[in-house]
């Protein structure tokens, strides 16, 4: 049995960007902070911030990018997901992401919609198919 697992509470460090892949899926980055608290053996408080690279899919995406911005606090669900590259030096880069399969937004107010006095997001989850690399547009 494997499991692939992660689950965050944070907050945006940047405005959601959206793309097409050339398929017409949409595909949505952003980056997320969350904190960590604990006092030193000579009970000092210690915090520490970690940043996480987010990736999401499809109607999530859309989600994500029409009502998320800087800022923004809220629960993710996902599964990490590596990918490699070489530069044109022949360098080999790595970078590690989160997949996002589910959000659900934690901040009450907020910007509106011009046409909505309210807005109601229940959480939502991908199911997408497997995506392969050369799909991603950046």
């Amino acid at each position: 049995m494997n499991l692939n697992k992660v689950m965050l509470i944070g907050n945006l460090t940047r405005d959601p960007e959206s793309r097409t892949t050339t398929t017409g899926q949409t595909v949505v980055n952003f980056g997320l902070a969350t904190n960590h608290a604990w006092k030193d053996d000579a009970g000092t408080k210690k915090e520490k911030a970690e940043f996480h690279n987010i990736v999401v899919w499809g109607r999530l995406g859309e989600i994500c990018a029409r009502y998320l911005n800087k800022g923004k606090k809220i629960y993710l669900e996902g599964r990490l997901q590596t990918r490699d590259w070489q530069d044109q030096s022949g360098a080999k880069h790595y970078k590690t992401e989160i997949v996002a399969d589910n959000m659900i937004m934690l901040d009450r107010g907020g910007a509106m919609p011009a046409n909505q006095s309210e807005v109601v997001v229940e959480p939502v989850s991908n199911t997408t198919e497997e995506v392969k690399s050369e799909e991603i547009p950046f």
